[in-house]
């Protein structure tokens, strides 16, 4: 397989994914991130996500969490965890309420079954809905979330714009065209 023009740019950069374009762009166009701000970043492994968090905002405190093993990145607090299991982490369930900004680049791993696909990809973004809405501050906060383009999107964005004041979707230059990826943003929790 070849690397595309993002994933040889991420490389040239030393960055740990082509993902960190996609949230730059996010975050560029949303004007989300400020300095000082208590990020949570759900799904955090390779560590793009909070490495550019830490790139653009080095005074924010970033907490990642992952099943998945993440190499360490100065200032950044990681717990390979389930995030089914958050609230059982002190260090996180200590803030809840207190966050600025939620960021979720999580997706399950795929079957292939278009069916089970589906149902797996919306329970896990409910739940991390879910989460954001626990964890993120009252009025000026923002949450990010992947999702893909299926038979739940509509549904799950009717349930996030419950949550939220705004709702919007982003499909990013770096996401491949051929792909079914998208992003939610959401603002100022209801």
């Amino acid at each position: 397989m070849h690397a595309d023009s993002w994933a040889l740019k991420a490389k040239k950069l030393g960055l740990r994914s082509r993902a960190v374009f996609k949230l730059e762009e996010i975050l560029t166009k949303t004007k989300t991130l400020k300095e000082n701000s208590l990020v949570m970043d759900i799904g955090s492994a390779p560590g793009g996500w909070s490495e550019l968090i830490k790139a653009m905002t080095p005074t924010s405190n970033v907490y990642a969490i992952d099943l998945l093993s993440m190499d360490p990145i100065k200032d950044v607090k990681f717990f390979q965890e389930d995030i089914a299991n958050i609230d059982k982490i002190d260090e996180i369930s200590s803030l809840k309420s207190k966050f600025d900004l939620v960021i979720s680049d999580l997706a399950p791993n795929l079957t292939g079954i278009r069916a089970v696909d589906e149902e797996n990809i919306f329970e896990l973004n409910l739940l991390t809905l879910q989460t954001a809405v626990s964890y993120l501050k009252k009025d000026e906060s923002s949450f990010i979330m992947k999702t893909f383009q299926n038979s739940s999107l509509k549904k799950l964005r009717l349930i996030m714009e419950k949550s939220f004041q705004l709702v919007q979707t982003y499909k990013p230059a770096a996401s491949k065209s051929k792909s079914g990826e998208i992003y939610l943003y959401g603002a100022s929790p209801l």
